[in-house]
C-alpha cells in the first residue's frame, strides 16, 4: 500500500428544474399569503411593521444558517460564535413570531394560524431556494472547470500555422 494522498473531487449535482420551480413557488406563495395577511389585517402599522420586520429577520436567519451548515459540511470553517448566531437568530425570530401572535387579541385563530404557515412556508422556501441557487452555481463553477481540464487536455495541435 502506498502512503499517497488521494484528492477526493466532489462532484456537484445540478437540482432538477421540477424542484427549482417548486422552491420559488413555494418561496412566493408563502411570502404572498404573509404579506397579503398584513396588508388586509386592521393591525396598526407599527404592528405591521413588527410582523414585516420578524419575517425579514427569520428569512435572513434561516438562509444563514443553511449556508453556515452547509459550509461546515464542505469543509469551509465557520467560527462556532457565527454558527450559534445564526441558530439564535432563527429561534428568536420564531419566538417573536409565536409571541406576537399569541398576544395578538385582534386577530381571530384562523388569521394566526394563517401567518404561522406563511412563515414557515417562506423560511423553509427559503432555505431551498438559497440551496438550489448554491447547487446551480457549483455545478456551472464544477462545469466550467472540467471543460477547461479537457481543452488543456485535449487540445489539438494545430497545423499550418508554423512558417
Amino acid at each position: 500500500m502506498s502512503n499517497e494522498s488521494q484528492e477526493v473531487r466532489v462532484v456537484a449535482q445540478k437540482p432538477t428544474p421540477a424542484f427549482i420551480g417548486i422552491s420559488w413557488l413555494a418561496l412566493l406563495i408563502g411570502l404572498s399569503c404573509y404579506f397579503i395577511g398584513l396588508f388586509n389585517s386592521r393591525m396598526e402599522l407599527n404592528e405591521k411593521g413588527y410582523y414585516f420586520a420578524i419575517l425579514i429577520l427569520g428569512l435572513f436567519a434561516a438562509v444563514s444558517l443553511q449556508k453556515t451548515v452547509r459550509d461546515r459540511a464542505e469543509g469551509i470553517p465557520v467560527t462556532n460564535l457565527y454558527y450559534g448566531l445564526t441558530w439564535l437568530a432563527v429561534v428568536i425570530s420564531l419566538a417573536l413570531l409565536v409571541i406576537g401572535l399569541w398576544n395578538a387579541g385582534s386577530l381571530i385563530l384562523s388569521e394566526k394560524g394563517f401567518y404561522g404557515i406563511g412563515f414557515t412556508m417562506s423560511l423553509f422556501a427559503a432555505v431551498a431556494v438559497q440551496k438550489n441557487v448554491r447547487d446551480l452555481a457549483a455545478f456551472n463553477n464544477g462545469k466550467e472547470e472540467q471543460d477547461t481540464e479537457n481543452s488543456e487536455r485535449y487540445h489539438a495541435p494545430q497545423y499550418g500555422s508554423e512558417n
